[in-house]
C-alpha cells in the first residue's frame, strides 16, 4: 500500500524520469539526480529509482541544471535498471556489495 501511495505521489509531483528522444542524436532527461559515470562512449545516470545507461559515440552532457540533462552524440543503446542493480562482474562473488538504500 505504501508503495502505491509513493508511486501516486511521484506521478502527481512529476518526480519520475521523463525522457525525450530526438532521433539518435539527442536525449533529454528530466529529473536526473546524478551522473555516476561519464565518458565519450558510456554514461550512467541516476533518475529516481532508475539507473540509465547510455551507449554511443561522442557523448556529451549539456545543460545539467534543475535536475535535467541533455545528452548529445550518436546514441546507440539506452538501458534502464532499478537502482542498486548495477552490473558488476565482482558482485556475483560478493566482492562489491551495494549497501545503498532507496
Amino acid at each position: 500500500m505504501f508503495r502505491n501511495m509513493l508511486l501516486l505521489a511521484e506521478d502527481a509531483l512529476y518526480l519520475r524520469p521523463q525522457i525525450h528522444f530526438d532521433g539518435d542524436r539527442e536525449l533529454v532527461i528530466d529529473n536526473c539526480r546524478r551522473i555516476e559515470e561519464y565518458n565519450e562512449v558510456y554514461m550512467r545516470l541516476v533518475s529516481g529509482r532508475l539507473c540509465i545507461g547510455i551507449w554511443g559515440n561522442g557523448l556529451r552532457a549539456f545543460d545539467y541544471r534543475t535536475h535535467g540533462l541533455i545528452v548529445r552524440g550518436k546514441i546507440e543503446q539506452v538501458e534502464f535498471t532499478e537502482r542498486g542493480c548495477v552490473k558488476d562482474e565482482g558482485s556475483a562473488s560478493g566482492l562489491h556489495k551495494d549497501n545503498r538504500e532507496g
